[in-house]
């Protein structure tokens, strides 16, 4: 059962800032260049709490946890943030156009707390496998802060009951065009006739995280740790056993989500020819046009991939299409189910990754030799200019796949979702105490 409450959020005060100068992206979509401008924008930027400056003489003491934890309270303590009077949920939507085509579209949600669950509880899913490192990062600013600056972004499946019940014509509170062009707008809604309805509807969810998989299970950390230290049960409620989350309907035709694609540099030696004929045993191959823009590109996966798996390799000097997978290479699957086999991104991790360039999941998992990155063009150019070994292009994995895989309790390689566009940091925040 999906438990969900209302909150007194902490928000900006808008007659001491400008909402769109102080929120930001989430922490692990913020560049070093984005952080230089958050810091410029305002004294007052999220960027200080969630993504700090380090400093040369940083120690157990000083350092960018505590400094975030001044800030918050400064910002507390002197009416920068200040609490909403009233318990609420907080509805929520992102008025957008798709990369790409260009189609404008809407994907609208509600923010409230979410009771953390454990995996095995049938109540919360996972989709993507997680790292160490950010969540050591995470539950260290959680242990200075005790509090949530960004919402886990949950999906929900129904017939539109939730939206329906949320649905107004007033006027948002908070309106912020973002860098990206992407329109959020953030209404409280205190009603508690209305809040008890939305919860009644909720109860039956499942939940899966779409976005937020490192910050989700930090705050599942920090439960533990907290209910462990004051030797409460797991039947108790405290502020620890909730975290932001923003619920978005699975259906909602405004849920989009692109694809990740994958450069490989820094190999110790590579081959286009030899890349071709290793890739050989595991799928048909056929030639393209080695000058191929991203637009190409596009059209090309896109028309592959309507009878299956298609990649697109783009090296210094040629282009390949892999498509329709050999059965015969079917042991480099072992344990891993035909739902996730006949995923693109499996496809691309165990044979080209792993078996043809020899990377071990361990150093796909700390990104030695492989980057990240969304837009075709950047990875095209990247394999052009030296900047790579290889570029694989990809089509975006579908939420039906999404769904298909969390609920089989499975999991996909790291980074084989993006959903477009992020939800802000800063416009609600969740103090535990």
């Amino acid at each position: 059962m999906a438990y969900i409450l209302p909150f007194r959020a902490f928000r900006y005060d808008p007659s001491r800032v400008d909402a769109a100068q102080v929120v930001t992206q989430p922490y692990d979509k913020i560049t070093p260049a984005a952080q230089e401008r958050y810091y410029a924008a305002s004294p007052y930027n999220l960027v200080r709490i969630i993504l700090g400056r380090k400093e040369e003489h940083d120690n157990p003491a000083n350092n960018v946890y505590s400094r975030a934890a001044a800030s918050l309270e400064e910002w507390r303590q002197t009416g920068v943030l200040r609490q909403d009077p009233l318990p609420s949920i907080y509805g929520y939507s992102q008025r957008f156009r798709a990369p790409g085509s260009g189609a404008e579209l809407e994907r609208r949600g509600f923010i409230a707390l979410g009771r953390i669950e454990d995996y095995s509880s049938g109540v919360i899913f996972r989709h993507e496998q997680t790292l160490a490192k950010p969540k050591a990062d995470r539950l260290d600013l959680l242990r200075a802060t005790r509090a949530h600056f960004g919402q886990i972004f949950m999906l929900y499946e129904d017939s539109g009951q939730v939206d329906s019940l949320l649905a107004s014509d007033t006027r948002p509170e908070i309106s912020i065009t973002d860098e990206y062009g992407v329109v959020h707008t953030l209404w409280p809604v205190s009603d508690a006739k209305l809040i008890a309805e939305v919860q009644a509807a909720m109860q039956d969810k499942k939940l899966i995280i779409a976005d937020g998989h490192h910050r989700y299970e930090t705050a599942l950390n920090y439960r533990n740790e907290r209910r462990a230290a004051a030797g409460s049960p797991a039947s108790a409620a405290a502020p620890y056993d909730y975290v932001m989350m923003t619920f978005v309907n699975m259906n909602s035709p405004g849920l989009l989500i692109l694809p990740t694609h994958r450069v490989v540099h820094s190999l110790p030696s590579f081959s286009d020819e030899d890349f071709r004929k290793a890739a050989r045993p595991f799928f048909d191959i056929d030639e393209v046009e080695p000058g191929l823009d991203a637009a190409k590109a596009a059209v090309i996966l896109r028309e592959a991939g309507r009878s299956g798996t298609s990649i697109l390799a783009v090296t210094a000097n040629r282009g390949f299409l892999l498509h329709h997978p050999n059965p015969a290479a079917d042991p480099v699957f072992a344990g891993l189910s035909l739902s996730q086999q006949a995923l693109d991104v499996v496809q691309l991790h165990k044979c080209l990754l792993e078996k043809v360039l020899g990377l071990s999941e361990e150093s796909i998992r700390n990104q030695q030799n492989i980057s990240y990155v969304r837009e075709a063009a950047e990875a095209i150019v990247l394999a052009r200019g030296g900047g790579a070994n290889v570029s694989f292009l990809i089509n975006p994995c579908r939420v039906k796949h999404v769904r298909d895989i969390a609920f089989a309790g499975e999991v996909m390689p790291q980074k084989s979702t993006d959903f477009y566009p992020k939800l802000l940091s800063g416009l609600t925040i969740y103090a535990l105490d």
